[in-house]
């Protein structure tokens, strides 16, 4: 049977990320963000609905993050789910978590004076995308000759 991890969101970061290192030196930031639905049940009154996620990143998406995305700005986070377990030391409980791994971030806003629409405050390139590196290219193909170029 095929199976399928995967996650799209998009939300405000709740809080600044705070990027870390592991002993090998990897960067690791972990971001938390608010995703909002607005519906109207069969009452007719217009409702809103939060949910909180946690989200990790790694490597040279956690320092780019931990650069960019500061509190309140929105972003479009790709990735899988992950489900934590531990034992509780001080109750002895098992505990799971749920929690997406990043595999892929678009920081949305505008730039700083950069007529977006948006606030002076507003900080970050402007729907910059950043993925794990891609495999090497295939060779392109040859350039035409400026004879067969139809303009």
């Amino acid at each position: 049977m095929p199976n399928l991890n995967k996650v799209m969101l998009i939300g405000n970061v709740t809080r600044d990320p705070e990027v870390k290192y592991t002993p090998k030196g990897t960067a690791v930031a972990e971001v938390g963000l608010a995703i909002s639905r607005t519906f109207t049940p069969e009452g007719g009154e217009k409702r809103e609905e939060t949910t909180f996620v946690d989200i990790t990143f790694w490597g040279r998406q956690a320092e780019i993050v931990g650069e960019y995305a500061k509190k309140g700005k929105p972003i479009f986070v790709e990735g899988r789910l992950q489900l934590d377990s531990w034992e509780d030391k001080t109750s002895g409980q098992k505990r799971n978590k749920l929690r997406v791994v990043g595999e892929g971030l678009q920081l949305l806003g505008s730039r700083p004076g950069g007529g977006g629409g948006g606030s002076d405050e507003e900080s970050g390139p402007p729907a910059q995308k950043f993925s794990k590196p891609a495999e090497k290219p295939a060779a392109p193909a040859s350039a035409p000759d400026d004879d067969d170029i139809p303009f």
